[in-house]
């Protein structure tokens, strides 16, 4: 099929199909979010009619296409050994952006193939439980650690799906069956205890949400827990045994301390269009002073050189 030579040329590792019934693992989530495991993100207990039945999504919806795309295995660093999540690469522009571009160009082969049909592009921008599509495609497995991964390559991908009207047809899959086994190295990995069990995870313990998510500022115990990474966390995935050999590092950052005496202005102009900006530089500051062991005063943090001499001694 022509959309899959288009997507492998376009970078996606890996193209699965369904149709639109209720996905695997609705009723799970549906579980976890009356259990108020979802913290503050309250849009994730919104549309359960939609996340039950993604058909509404878009109108004489007929096949979903779920595509992974690959980001890199390294992991960002600044100038002096600080770091954050792999998928924000400041190097490269913010994931939806990217994925909505090479989306679309999919859309239109689509859409050559089979005439007047339409197609919808989503990048984390519905209610679309995307891993259990993605896992009931056949693409991959959900971990213990609730991500996807897909044997051979690991977890380091995003998801990206495509909701057509046209009647695309394909081959009955099963969905591929976990490969953890007996492993738990994420669970006992987690810092913080965000996975409480296999499968389970509480994302108001989770460092992501917490440093990313939550606008609260983080508590001066989740600082000592978070290392040396300030924006995200890739610990669970890390430990896990389908990303061995994937724990390079390079340096993309400027220093901690330039990032603390940055203003909006210079924070906008290079990291406006990355990850980075969904956070924003405040909260990046206050994450970056509470692992320091420094929850309340940043600006001094980053002004006055004895302070964080001190603070980097007794907290790290």
């Amino acid at each position: 099929m022509n959309l899959i030579e288009q997507a492998k040329d376009l970078g996606f590792l890996a193209v699965g199909f369904s149709r639109p019934h209720t996905p695997l693992f609705y009723e799970p989530f549906r579980a976890w979010i009356a259990a108020g495991k979802h913290g503050d993100m309250s849009w994730m207990a919104n549309h359960q009619e939609l996340r039950e039945n993604p058909a509404g999504l878009h109108k004489g919806c007929r096949t979903i296409i779920s595509l992974a795309f690959p980001y890199s295995p390294e992991k960002p660093l600044t100038s002096d050994g600080f770091s954050v999540s792999r998928y924000a690469d400041p190097r490269e522009t913010d994931y939806h952006d990217r994925l909505r571009k090479k989306g679309k160009i999919l859309a239109g082969v689509i859409g050559q193939e089979y005439p007047g049909t339409r197609s919808r592009v989503c990048v984390d921008s519905a209610p679309l439980l995307e891993r259990s599509f993605a896992c009931g495609s056949g693409i991959g497995f959900i971990g213990k650690n609730n991500m996807l991964i897909i044997p051979g390559h690991g977890s380091y991908l995003f998801l990206m799906e495509i909701l057509t009207t046209a009647l695309i047809c394909f081959p009955d899959v099963e969905s591929v069956k976990s490969l953890c086994g007996e492993c738990t190295r994420c669970l006992d990995a987690c810092p913080t205890g965000a996975l409480e069990a296999p499968y389970r995870v509480n994302a108001s313990k989770c460092l992501s949400y917490l440093t990313i998510e939550k606008k609260d500022g983080i508590h001066r115990e989740t600082g000592r827990k978070m290392g040396r990474c300030f924006f995200g966390c890739d610990i669970c995935q890390e430990a896990c045994p389908h990303n061995r050999g994937k724990e390079s590092a390079v340096v993309t950052l400027p220093a901690k301390d330039a990032i603390l005496n940055m203003q909006a202005e210079d924070f906008d102009e290079a990291f406006g269009k990355t990850a980075l900006a969904r956070a924003g530089l405040e909260k990046i500051k206050g994450n970056i002073a509470a692992l320091m062991g420094n929850q309340t005063n940043h600006a001094k943090l980053a002004t006055d050189p004895h302070r964080q001499t001190q603070t980097r001694t007794e907290k790290i």
